[in-house]
């Protein structure tokens, strides 16, 4: 009996390791589920979901919306270190666009035919590690999306100046290997529908942009890259708004800044006072389409009533007041129901659901043309005349707003002969760089790097009582966020190299681009 069982054992164990496994995978694999996921279609979810939601930190420190409220929504508008909302661009990053990117990459590297996906692919990871590197400094970037492909959790920590100089590569590199020849990847590019010529552009005004981060740091470094940027034999920097890069959201993929300010959040966030104020003393024809105020401002939009929408009657909330205390600020207008009667964000324009998010536009390209005009670093063009299409760039961005929004080339030009905005030399740094705040609405991220760069607007610190002590010492505004508790905890020795490499962990940290003046 026993060597009948052990005879039946055996044919059991080379049945296991031989010809029985044959199928073993084959009946394993579920017909009814995706088993390998084309690439071309985790580049579309990877820029989809790189449009992250910076309404908490980053659009407060550069002064365009504000909220009243502690607890919960506390973060820029009090100057205080709040996790859940400074670990946002870390989890969303990490956990999406980037291990999706580098799939991609792992996919498609040396088969020639993905080429150009390959490409894509390189160029946005870089712009995605700039966002990580400006909000954060030191951040996994050489170990970084291997979790999911390799079990790596706990990535080492790279200098902040050493993945700029990667991602400076990668937008060279990256740019130039992109074949016009070769087919794109169509309608699953969500940008451009695989136009190379357009993500050369797209490319070479990322190199732009970080190349004006050097200003402060080494300004010959950032004439050479402003050089290289511009130049037409590598396909030149945006020519127009059809080479914006933007997410255009519908109503089942949905904006993640509109959705809350049209839900729950619809009575706790308003128009800031500074960035009203800037638009209304300049007659600005954007504030029309930007700021309401809604007969009954707490309901969703369907039940809001009249939407007031003129400028003159705009009023933006004043930042240093809490719940309480707002009722001392003067011009105080009063409560209707569970909402001030401050301006908000049109919830049928700018904060629709489906608003597009910009994240490159050519608005921008054209002020930093500008300002690198100013500062000596190009011979070539015209400050004033970059200036003034940037403006008009920004202008004609509206109607993807809704079909309602239009300002005219009268309105236009009207505007580009107010006293504060025609075009002045001796002005030209400021005046650049406050339109790029305004050209950056809603593209926060990019609007506090270049405010934290430049020191335009001239914004006025919050100082709220019980903000961070770290911020005064660092100039009044906030310079980073500070790194989730969670990766502090769990990846605690090298995020404890990071700090140490950077000086601190605070909101008052500067990067290695932004020194003090």
């Amino acid at each position: 009996m026993k060597k009948i069982y052990r005879c039946f054992l055996a044919v059991i164990v080379l049945c296991t390791y031989s010809a029985c496994d044959r199928d073993f995978e084959e009946i394993n694999i579920n017909p009814s589920l995706a088993n390998e996921l084309d690439p071309s279609y985790l580049f579309s979810n990877a820029q989809r979901l790189s449009a992250i939601a910076t309404y908490h930190y980053q659009g407060e420190i550069v002064q365009q919306i504000n909220t009243p409220y502690g607890g919960l929504l506390a973060a820029g508008n009090r100057n205080i270190i709040n996790d859940q909302h400074a670990a946002e661009a870390f989890n969303t990053l990490y956990t999406g666009p980037i291990r999706y990117l580098v799939e991609v990459m792992d996919k498609t590297a040396g088969i020639p035919e993905q080429n150009n996906l390959y490409q894509m692919a390189r160029i946005w990871k870089a712009y995605c590690f700039q966002l990580l590197v400006d909000t954060y400094g030191d951040v996994p970037y050489s170990e970084a999306g291997l979790g999911f492909m390799q079990a790596d959790y706990l990535p080492k920590y790279d200098p902040a100046a050493d993945i700029y100089e990667a991602i400076i590569r990668e937008y060279t590199e990256a740019t130039d290997a992109l074949d016009p020849n070769q087919a794109g990847i169509g309608a699953a590019d969500l940008f451009y529908e695989g136009t190379v010529d357009r993500w050369k552009r797209l490319g070479n005004s990322l190199l732009l942009r970080i190349a004006m981060r050097f200003t402060k740091l080494d300004e010959t470094k950032a004439q050479t890259l402003v050089s290289i940027a511009v130049d037409p034999a590598r396909g030149g920097v945006m020519q127009s708004n059809d080479d914006n890069a933007y997410i255009q959201f519908n109503d089942t993929y949905t904006n993640s800044t509109s959705n809350p300010l049209l839900g729950g959040e619809r009575a706790n966030y308003y128009v800031s006072a500074p960035f009203v104020d800037f638009l209304k003393n300049n007659n600005d024809p954007r504030l029309r389409y930007i700021a309401v105020k809604y007969e009954i401002p707490a309901n969703p939009l369907a039940t809001a009533g009249a939407a007031n929408i003129n400028p003159e009657d705009q009023q933006g909330m004043p930042y240093g007041y809490d719940e309480s205390s707002i009722e001392r600020a003067p011009d105080y207008p009063g409560k209707i129901g569970a909402a001030w009667r401050y301006s908000q964000f049109n919830r049928a324009t700018v904060m629709r659901v489906n608003a597009p998010e910009f994240m490159v536009t050519f608005s921008q390209t054209q002020l930093l043309l500008a300002e690198a005009i100013v500062r000596g670093y190009l011979s070539i063009g015209n400050a004033q005349s970059y200036y003034e299409s940037g403006i008009e760039a920004h202008m004609e961005q509206t109607p993807l707003y809704g079909n309602t929004v239009n300002i005219s080339a009268e309105e236009k030009q009207a505007y580009l002969q107010e006293a504060e905005i025609a075009f002045s030399q001796e002005q030209a740094l400021q005046q650049i760089n406050t339109q790029y705040w305004v050209s950056s609405f809603r593209n926060w991220s990019e609007a506090w790097a270049n405010f934290r760069r430049t020191g335009y607007p001239e914004l006025r610190p919050v100082n709220f009582p019980s903000q961070d002590p770290s911020v005064p010492a660092a100039g009044g505004f906030i310079r980073r966020l500070v790194y989730p508790l969670r990766e502090v905890s769990v990846n605690a020795t090298h995020v404890q190299e990071a700090i140490g490499r950077m000086g601190g962990n605070s909101l008052g940290t500067r990067l290695f681009w932004d020194s003090p003046e």
